[in-house]
C-alpha cells in the first residue's frame, strides 16, 4: 500500500498538469482569436510550452469569411487534379453571380478538374475570377462525359464586367487531341459578353484556340503567357470576331497558329507589346470571306511587338468570293526575327488546290506599313501583295522599311500583284517598286465598303 507522501506527491502533480492544460486552451484561444493576422507570427509570440497546430497534412477548412469571396472549396472543390470539381464551380459561380463585386477564388497548390461547362450571366456587376491556381479539362477525347460538348471546354456567356485575372494556370491538356481528325474543342471562349478583363493568365496546351471572344464589347487583355508546340494544329492565341473596342497588351505568345487572329466584324483594336512566338503564324487578319460571306473589319493598330520565327509576320488573308472589305489597318513599329513572309496580303487565301477564281472579293484599302524592321527566310520575299484580280488593293503605304535576310546577303524581290499605293520619302530595304501607283481605274471601282458602314 503506498505511502501517505508518495498519494500526496502525486496529487500535486497531477494538479499542476491540470493547470498547465487550463493555460495553454485559454492561451490559444486568446491568440486565435484576439489576434488575428499575427497569430502565425513566431518572431513576435514565442511559448515556452506546447501550442495547438494543424499537422502538416491538414489544412484549415476553406471559408467564406471574407464577405464577397467565394472559395472553391467551400463548395466542394477537392483539387486533387483527378476528381471532378464542375459542380462544385458551377456552384460558387451561382452564388458569386448574385453578389456584386465578389471573387470567385480558386486558390494556389491545387488542381481542379472540370468538364466543358458553360457560365451563363447576367450576373451582378463587378465578378472577379480569381484564378491562382490551376484548372483543366478532362485528359482527353475519351475522359469526356458522353453528354459533353467535345466543341468546346469553359464558356462564359452573357456577362457584364468580368474579370479573369491572377497568376494561376490553363492547362488544355490538348496532346492527345492534335492528331484528331475531328476538330478538337475551344478552351475559354466569351460570347455575348462585355466590359471583359483577362489579366496575369497562363495558358498551355489547348487542344484547339486559347481564348476565343464572339459578339463581346470593350475587351482588356495583358500580361498573358501562352504556350504550346509549334507543331499543334489550329491552336490561335487569341482569336476575336464579330467584337469591338479590344485591347491586347504586354503578353507572350508562343504556339502553332496564329498568335492573333482577327475575323469578321471586328473594329477599333488596338494591339501593343506583344511578342509572337517562336512559331506559329504571326499576327492574322482573316481569314475572311469564307463560303461568299460577308467581313467587315476597321480601324485596327498593332504596334511596338516582336514576331520571332514565324511562318508569317503581319498578314491580311481573304477567300475569293467573298464580300465587305478590310480598311484603316497600321502595323507599325514591329520587329521581325527569322520570319518567312513578314509582310503579306493574300487574297487568294484557300487551303485546297483546286480553289476557283472568283469575280467578287473582300475589298482591301488604307493598310500602313510603318517602321517594320528585321530578318527574314529566304524560302520566301520579305514583302508579298497579291490582290484580287478583280478587286485591287488601293492606297498601300510604306516607310522606314528594312528586312534583310537572315542567312546570306542576297535581298529578294518584293512581289506585287494588282496592288496600288506606294512608298513614303524613306529608304526601304528590299526597294519596292512594284506598286502601281495613283488609283486603279474606274473598271475596278467598288461600293463594298457600303457594306461595312453599319460597322
Amino acid at each position: 500500500m503506498a505511502s501517505l507522501s508518495t498519494l500526496l506527491v502525486t496529487f500535486y502533480m497531477s494538479l499542476i498538469a491540470l493547470l498547465l492544460l487550463f493555460s495553454h486552451v485559454v492561451t490559444a484561444r486568446y491568440h486565435h482569436h484576439g489576434h488575428r493576422g499575427h497569430h502565425n507570427n513566431k518572431k513576435q509570440h514565442k511559448h515556452n510550452n506546447s501550442h495547438i497546430s494543424y499537422p502538416p497534412s491538414i489544412s484549415p477548412e476553406p471559408s467564406n469569411s471574407d464577405e464577397g469571396v467565394y472559395d472553391v472549396r467551400s463548395f466542394g472543390a477537392v483539387g486533387d487534379g483527378v476528381t471532378d470539381d464542375t459542380e462544385a464551380f458551377k456552384a460558387a459561380w451561382d452564388a458569386a453571380c448574385q453578389v456584386e463585386s465578389s471573387v470567385i477564388h480558386v486558390p494556389v497548390g491545387y488542381s481542379f478538374m472540370i468538364q466543358s461547362t458553360i457560365f451563363t450571366g447576367p450576373c451582378q456587376t463587378g465578378l472577379v475570377f480569381q484564378l491562382e491556381g490551376t484548372i483543366m479539362p478532362p485528359d482527353g477525347p475519351e475522359s469526356w462525359g458522353s453528354n459533353k460538348s467535345k466543341r468546346q471546354w469553359l464558356v462564359f456567356y452573357r456577362v457584364n464586367e468580368l474579370s479573369l485575372q491572377g497568376g494561376g494556370v490553363i492547362d488544355g491538356r490538348g496532346e492527345e487531341w492534335w492528331n484528331l481528325p475531328c476538330k478538337p474543342h475551344k478552351a475559354i471562349r466569351f460570347f455575348m459578353s462585355s466590359n471583359l478583363t483577362v489579366e496575369g493568365i497562363k495558358m498551355k496546351n489547348s487542344p484547339q484556340f486559347n481564348f476565343r471572344f464572339d459578339n463581346c464589347k470593350n475587351v482588356h487583355i495583358e500580361s498573358l503567357h501562352i504556350t504550346a508546340p509549334i507543331w499543334s494544329p489550329n491552336t490561335d492565341g487569341i482569336h476575336i470576331e464579330q467584337t469591338s473596342n479590344v485591347e491586347i497588351y504586354d503578353s507572350l505568345i508562343s504556339n502553332g497558329d496564329d498568335c492573333v487572329s482577327i475575323g469578321a466584324g471586328c473594329y477599333d483594336v488596338d494591339i501593343r507589346n506583344l511578342t509572337c512566338g517562336p512559331g506559329g503564324h504571326g499576327i492574322s487578319i482573316g481569314s475572311l470571306g469564307n463560303h461568299n460571306s460577308r467581313a467587315c473589319v476597321t480601324n485596327i493598330t498593332v504596334r511596338d511587338s516582336v514576331i520571332k520565327q514565324s511562318d508569317n509576320g503581319v498578314r491580311i488573308k481573304t477567300w475569293q468570293g467573298g464580300f465587305g472589305a478590310v480598311s484603316g489597318v497600321s502595323f507599325i513599329n514591329i520587329h521581325m526575327d527569322n520570319v518567312r513572309n513578314p509582310i503579306i496580303i493574300d487574297q487568294f487565301y484557300c487551303l485546297s488546290k483546286d480553289c476557283s477564281n472568283r469575280t467578287s472579293a473582300v475589298s482591301v484599302s488604307d493598310i500602313e506599313y510603318a517602321s517594320i524592321k528585321g530578318t527574314y527566310d529566304i524560302r520566301s520575299p520579305p514583302v508579298h501583295f497579291a490582290c484580287s484580280d478583280t478587286i485591287p488593293c488601293t492606297n498601300i503605304t510604306l516607310s522606314d522599311i528594312e528586312l534583310l535576310p537572315d542567312q546570306g546577303e542576297l535581298v529578294l524581290d518584293p512581289f506585287c500583284w494588282n496592288a496600288y499605293g506606294g512608298v513614303q520619302d524613306t529608304l526601304t530595304i528590299p526597294p519596292i517598286f512594284c506598286l502601281l501607283e495613283g488609283n486603279p481605274p474606274a473598271m475596278f471601282e467598288n461600293n463594298d465598303l457600303g457594306y461595312c458602314s453599319s460597322s
